[in-house]
């Protein structure tokens, strides 16, 4: 049974289906992000190699890419259960359980870290910003879009741990596109 077959609480099933579908999208697009650098990377050894011409850009975009790549897609990793986690002690537990672990888990452990990764992700990027920070390779890009893509996936991060509390509170799943 799905989370959208719930008879009750239409705000709810809303929110946890514009929840996840937001970072679905997210994650579909970032994803493409692997077939961009692996694309440079491919570019850069082909001039290096064949040519002789390596670039001067192409390690540091690829690396600029891979950080965007890799902390945005921790909220499509939550809603896909994708993530670490140990569950050796509460398989052997009951479904009622489980699910108050769950619940205790994100009200201690995900949501202060998630708030704590918000909340100094944004600092980070704005000093950034308000710096004109750029990186210290062959060409000098801008560092504050990575640092506030930093604050977005904590974004994402922490909207998508709502949804799974919704999902848990109810007992439902929603189910994935």
């Amino acid at each position: 049974m799905t989370f959208a077959d719930h008879s009750g609480g239409d705000s709810s099933v809303f929110l946890v289906r514009a929840i996840d579908s937001l970072n679905e999208i997210v994650g579909r697009i970032v994803s493409v992000l692997a077939i961009v650098f692996a694309a440079i990377i491919i570019y850069d050894v082909v001039l290096r190699y064949v040519f002789s011409e390596p670039t001067r850009w192409a390690f540091d975009v690829s690396k600029q890419l891979f950080g965007f790549y890799f902390v945005l897609l921790g909220g499509y990793a939550l809603r896909h259960n994708a993530h670490v986690r140990v569950d050796i002690l509460t398989e052997r537990f009951g479904h009622g359980a489980q699910r108050i672990i769950s619940l205790v888990g994100y009200v201690i452990f995900f949501f202060p870290f998630a708030w704590v990764f918000l909340t100094r992700s944004w600092e980070f990027a704005m000093r950034s910003f308000a710096q004109g920070e750029v990186t210290y390779g062959a060409i000098q890009m801008p560092v504050y879009p990575l640092k506030l893509a930093m604050c977005a996936a904590a974004g994402l991060l922490l909207l998508q741990g709502i949804s799974e509390v919704l999902k848990i509170i109810f007992d439902r799943q929603e189910g994935h596109q």
